[in-house]
């Protein structure tokens, strides 16, 4: 397998968080952080989450509440069937 070497550039906040995570979590530094949490995030977590909060509930409801006061969507069942083709 060819390796690849990238540069990184980093908030000195994030950087210093980082060093403490590794430390703290067993990792050699945080390059191995990095290489990890890029694994996790593009094979393991490869999927959509469609679960929403109740925050952003209330947003997406609000909106197709105020499209539709607007105009912009004629009705509820319209938008339902436009999303779900």
């Amino acid at each position: 397998m060819e390796v690849k070497q990238i540069n990184f550039k980093m908030p000195e906040n994030l950087h210093f968080a980082a060093e403490n995570y590794a430390r703290n979590f067993g990792f050699r530094n945080v390059q191995e952080l990095i290489a990890e949490s890029l694994r996790e995030k593009i094979f393991e977590s490869n999927s959509y989450d469609d679960d929403f909060s109740d925050k952003e509930i209330v947003l997406i409801d609000s909106l197709i509440e105020k499209s539709i006061m607007k105009g912009d969507v004629i009705s509820e069942e319209e938008l339902n069937k436009t999303l779900l083709k």
